[in-house]
């Protein structure tokens, strides 16, 4: 028998379900499947995101508007990316234009890639009135600091002879000096914010090379030469600023780009879950609802460490109404989600039929779980 709903409505509010799924079919998915069951439910489906690819989407979704811009992808080839624009608001999202996703063939270039793109589309931004610039991290292709970045705005990177420094990090342990004297051209009266859910510092053992450097092809030989490519960045940069943030939480987030946010954009880092929710207006829509739906591809530890869906049970918590997750896979125990604010959770390979359907058939199978979901959370 269909759920006979009451008074609230339901809010659909989850991240992407990585490679298969973006955020708001996801959300359009669990809706249909709630709709069937519940069929005169209220529902506002809100996509949402951590900062990280994805975010870009979620704020289309929240009724940002999109704005085309070419750029240069992280080998320097030009790439069709976008920022979002609301107001004087813009969010950027770095992996539209320094993303994994945007190597040519796929094939990693762990010394050349730069971030280049990213600063062009903060300047895009500014260009179009923004006083504010939400900078999601995550996807990076890159281990340049964010050398790339700031060049786009105005820095000069400079070896010993005078020569412009060529993009990637691989050529940071040339740098000698830097010229911050265009950095202001643009910029003035526009706050960078860096959404962001890592707290890796610049250097070290969990710094960008050591920690994420693997995953952008790095080998052995590139990994020293990366690291000592970003020592010698930020040691430019304090000499430079009379600042030093290599050991800022943050600091190592997308292969460096949030030191040189810090130490040079004079950008605030919060929590990207957290700023997200603001930024989507998700208090304002959760107020008065009955229960929140969130999830992503896997609901794991990483997901309890300030992965989106724990950022939207805490905030769902925190104004009094339940929230479910659903997950293509479910890799916490009971114990483990309640703990994290879940009243249920509903993982897609529990549903499947076949091995491989939860990848292959994601999106009947979200439909399935949003129905099955709205079947035993709101029936009375």
């Amino acid at each position: 028998m269909p759920a006979t709903p009451t008074q609230g409505h339901v809010v659909v509010a989850p991240d992407k379900f990585k490679g298969t799924l973006e955020g708001a079919e996801v959300a359009a998915r669990l809706a249909a499947g709630i709709r069937r069951a519940a069929p005169g439910v209220e529902i506002r489906e809100l996509p949402v995101a951590d900062g990280g690819e994805g975010t870009l989407a979620a704020a289309l979704a929240a009724g940002f508007t999109r704005v085309a811009a070419k750029v240069a992808g992280p080998t320097g080839l030009p790439v069709d990316a976008a920022i979002a624009l609301r107001g004087d608001t813009a969010v950027v999202e770095l992996a539209q234009s320094s993303g994994l996703a945007r190597l040519p063939g796929g094939r990693t270039a762990p010394l050349g890639a730069g971030s280049y793109g990213v600063g062009q589309l903060i300047a895009r931004a500014a260009s179009l009135g923004a006083k504010r610039v939400v900078l999601g991290l995550g996807g990076s292709a890159c281990t340049d600091g964010g050398a790339g970045m700031v060049q786009a705005l105005g820095v000069g990177l400079y070896d010993a002879d005078g020569t412009e420094l060529p993009p990637g990090g691989g050529a940071l342990r040339r740098l000698d000096r830097l010229d911050l004297g265009a950095l202001a051209d643009g910029l003035t009266g526009v706050e960078i914010v860096v959404a962001c859910d890592v707290d890796n510092p610049l250097l070290g053992a969990r710094g960008a090379t050591a920690v994420y450097g693997p995953q952008k092809g790095a080998d052995a030989d590139d990994l020293v030469i990366l690291e000592e490519g970003l020592t010698r960045f930020a040691d430019v940069v304090r000499d430079a600023t009379g600042r030093d943030f290599r050991d800022a939480p943050g600091a190592g987030a997308a292969g460096g780009v949030g030191f040189a946010a810090l130490a040079l954009l004079g950008a605030t880092m919060r929590p990207g879950i957290e700023l997200l929710l603001e930024l989507l207006g998700f208090d304002e829509a959760v107020r008065g609802a009955r229960l929140v739906v969130t999830g992503e591809g896997c609901l794991d530890a990483q997901t309890l460490h300030g992965k989106a869906p724990a950022g939207v049970a805490a905030a769902a918590t925190r104004a009094g109404v339940r929230v479910a997750a659903v997950a293509g896979r479910l890799e916490l125990s009971e114990d483990q989600w309640r703990a994290a604010g879940f009243v249920a959770a509903y993982a897609l390979t529990d549903l499947a039929e076949e091995p491989g359907d939860s990848m292959t058939k994601a999106a009947e199978l979200a439909e399935v779980a949003g129905e099955r979901l709205a079947a035993e959370l709101l029936a009375s």
